[in-house]
């Protein structure tokens, strides 16, 4: 089986492909679309299943949602009521948990599972997209508590032979998090420089890649861009997991006039 990339993926904000959000414009909504709708298309074969590492759920150590129909988790709040009617029947993943915690623990993780939690809006939103009549089983696994870039780093690397046993591994957050920044002027030269900056440093070499996405509060306006960085440790997980393959940035544009990246290994 080809070896499967790697992904870190702009989720936007709340349920926006399927209700009207008052803000960004229709450009930017149809190209980031078009984006998600591509990863359909991210390998020339079958996907065994997908690994989500979404921004939305963070616990004390490595969690695996083992429901095998999971529902949907609508944590997001003030939106229309047909954003909370949505359905995405994608199968769970459970019997691929065993062989994550092997991995994880391999690696010195301690894991724990969850066989109630549902997709949470950084899954199943942007796979809704892609995915609209889903078959690939999904599983999703937490964040580490304490949001360290360099355990999540860690943490990829553990999971990487997974891409030899045809998994994706999704990183499902935002390069641009600061809620309040969304909705006033002001903040369009910070989320070019940062997204410039990150550009940068996922195209170098791994080990350099590493310690710069390790040391990513020394970007520029990074705590500006990011003031709680659960939106980007995604991409440690992903950069973790491409080990020496090389990045490209498949998508590239603005939602509400800041700028947005995806990121793609292998």
């Amino acid at each position: 089986m080809n070896r499967m990339p790697t992904v870190f993926i702009p989720h936007g904000g709340g349920p926006w492909p399927f209700v009207e959000l008052g803000f960004g414009t229709k450009a930017e909504a149809a190209e980031l679309l078009d984006y998600l709708r591509s990863l359909a298309r991210i390998s020339p074969t079958p996907l065994a299943a997908i690994l989500v590492v979404s921004a939305h759920w963070e616990e004390r150590v490595p969690t695996l949602m083992t429901h095998p129909s999971p529902p949907l988790l609508f944590d997001y709040y003030g939106f229309p009521k047909e954003s909370y009617e949505l359905t995405w029947p994608a199968p769970g993943a459970p019997e691929l948990a065993p062989r994550v915690e092997e991995l994880l623990h391999h690696a010195g993780f301690p894991t724990a599972r969850n066989d109630e939690r549902g997709f949470d809006h950084g899954t199943f939103v942007p796979l809704k997209v892609a995915f609209p009549e889903p078959s690939i089983p999904v599983l999703q696994l937490s964040l580490l508590e304490g949001l360290d870039a360099h355990a999540h780093l860690a943490m990829g690397r553990a999971l990487a032979p997974l891409r030899d046993e045809g998994v994706l591994i999704v990183g499902s957050g935002m390069s641009f998090h600061n809620l309040r920044a969304f909705f006033q002027r002001g903040a369009e030269p910070q989320a070019e420089a940062f997204d410039a900056w990150l550009k940068d440093a996922v195209t170098r070499p791994q080990a350099l890649r590493e310690e710069l996405l390790g040391s990513w509060q020394k970007a520029p306006f990074a705590r500006a861009v990011h003031p709680r960085e659960e939106h980007l440790v995604p991409l440690m997980v992903v950069a973790g997991a491409a080990g020496a393959d090389e990045a490209r940035v498949p998508y590239n544009g603005t939602f509400a006039g800041l700028r947005l990246s995806a990121v793609q290994f292998g």
